[in-house]
């Protein structure tokens, strides 16, 4: 009998994981929680509700992360020591980040109170009950977390995420639609000249890797070997194929230009990436034939590009000429040491610009963006216009509002602006210039790499296509649809001013 009693007892017992958010105490009942594990790297996402602090990984999913302090309406601590991630169980999994978990308790169903529950209520609080804890002899209090959540994130239909995925192959014929012709070039910096190679021809710019294996070569043309996702990529020195002379520092910015040449791919070490261009097709002259006709570095040289009034000359290489026959049999004797590896099918990857803002990393799909390049010298403010509108630039000829993503997205000034950049991205309506701190490479990235983001906003469903999760490089990259980096509003203030810019003339 004693033992039937004490199962009846336990059956009537409920479990709860309690924590702390400021001085109150909470608790969810514990087969809503999945884990609870320490605070996760935390990749941020624009025009999210403050709830949201961003997206994380976790053991290769992709997870939204809410604030618990947003969600109940406090302010936010200045530091997050202590904070524990509270993984929430079903469908839509979500980590909340609370101050402090306590236990693992169990109560009474009897002494949890849920009639008097809303009276005990804090403005912002959704509560399904409250108990004493017997423990602190203080209120804990059960919070109806699905309702704060609700509350939080207006849900999305499921038509819209039907749209995203029909909307690409719309979407790139018209981003892609010139307005001039221009040729993409990707430009860098070598002994102190700049320059560059046809975008199409570029698969990847990635950073120049730490370790790189050397192999059987006494020449400063062949660098080595080094290990490239699930490849081995043979590494060559741009300055080599130039003949030019080796650096005498290891250049800390160096940059990877992988391309493809018969039979595999290949990296050429350049000192630093430069900028991606649109240049018109008037302004980029043949190489003259008595320079092409010489031996050395010139010959590899097949056209000028005439920039920035012909204050600027790019050297754009051919890549025919870069890699001669000689150039090719060293290539063919480094594969044929290295171990033979099976052909991987490149059909469903895509290439994305990669910039950041603060710790954060964002993708823009390539076909999108016009040029990258410094930020001119002078930007025209413009009066009665939003904060995010930095001003206009005059674009060879073409007026460009700017926007600063920075500014934006309400993040601190920058203290160290050299590095930061200009993008030039053309969307469906409009071609605006994005001020952002960085741009560090171009990716070529598989389809089964990219997620779809959590369904948390419609605003978010719209902005966010997908988050590349780059587990082995600890890396979750946030994929932006350029359409969607400025709201509707900002969107019809970019209609006005363009119809006003129209209406005045050059």
């Amino acid at each position: 009998m004693a033992k039937e009693a004490s199962l009846a007892a336990d059956a009537t017992a409920r479990r709860f994981v309690t924590f702390h958010v400021g001085d109150q105490r909470y608790a969810l009942p514990a087969e809503q929680v999945s884990e609870i594990t320490r605070l996760p790297a935390i990749a941020r996402v624009p025009h999210s509700p403050k709830a949201l602090m961003g997206l994380a990984n976790l053991r290769g999913s992709v997870l939204p992360v809410a604030s618990m302090r947003q969600l109940l309406g406090r302010d936010e601590k200045d530091s997050q020591s202590g904070a524990k991630a509270i993984v929430l169980d079903g469908a839509a999994p979500i980590a909340l980040v609370v101050d402090g978990v306590e236990r693992l308790i169990e109560v009474e169903e009897e002494d949890v109170q849920t009639e008097q529950a809303e009276l005990a209520a804090l403005a912002g609080e959704r509560l399904k009950g409250a108990f004493l804890s017997k423990h602190t002899k203080a209120v804990t209090k059960v919070l109806d977390i699905q309702a704060l959540l609700k509350a939080a994130f207006a849900e999305r239909a499921r038509s819209l995420r039907q749209t995203k995925r029909a909307a690409p192959a719309q979407t790139e014929t018209q981003v892609t639609s010139p307005v001039r012709q221009t040729q993409r070039y990707v430009t860098f910096n070598i002994s102190g000249q700049e320059y560059g190679l046809p975008l199409d021809a570029v698969r990847e710019i990635v950073p120049a890797p730490q370790t790189i294996t050397a192999v059987s070569s006494t020449e400063p043309l062949v660098l080595g070997v080094s290990g490239f996702r699930d490849s081995i990529l043979p590494l060559l020195s741009m300055r080599g194929l130039l003949g030019l002379p080796p650096a005498e520092e290891t250049e800390t910015q160096s940059k990877v230009v992988i391309t493809a040449v018969k039979g595999g791919i290949v990296g050429l070490v350049v000192d630093s990436m430069r900028a991606i261009i649109a240049a018109e097709e008037d302004r980029v002259d043949p190489m003259p034939p008595l320079l092409a006709a010489r031996t050395g570095g010139e010959a590899k040289i097949g056209a000028i590009y005439r920039g920035e009034g012909g204050r600027r000359l790019v050297s754009i290489l051919d890549l025919d000429r870069l890699f001669r026959e000689d150039v090719m049999e060293r290539l063919r004797s480094i594969r044929a040491a290295l171990p033979s590896e099976e052909s991987r099918g490149e059909d469903d990857q895509k290439q994305f610009l990669i910039f950041r803002l603060g710790d954060d990393e964002y993708g823009l799909p390539i076909e999108a963006v016009d040029e990258v390049g410094r930020i001119p010298d002078r930007i025209t403010r413009l009066p009665k216009t939003p904060k995010f509108l930095e001003g206009v630039v005059n674009l060879r000829g073409e007026v460009l509002p700017v926007v600063d993503q920075r500014r934006r997205f309400d993040l601190p000034p920058l203290t160290d602006q050299s590095r930061r950049r200009l993008i030039v991205v053309r969307t469906e309506r409009h071609r605006a210039g994005l001020i952002v701190d960085s741009v560090s490479e171009v990716l070529r990235i598989a389809a089964e790499t990219v997620r779809e983001p959590p369904a948390l906003t419609e605003d978010m469903a719209r902005l966010v296509h997908g988050v590349a999760n780059l587990e082995q490089a600890g890396r979750l990259i946030v994929m932006l649809a350029p359409d969607e980096l400025l709201t509707r509003a900002e969107r019809a203030l970019l209609d006005a001013f363009e119809a006003e810019s129209k209406q005045a003339g050059p």
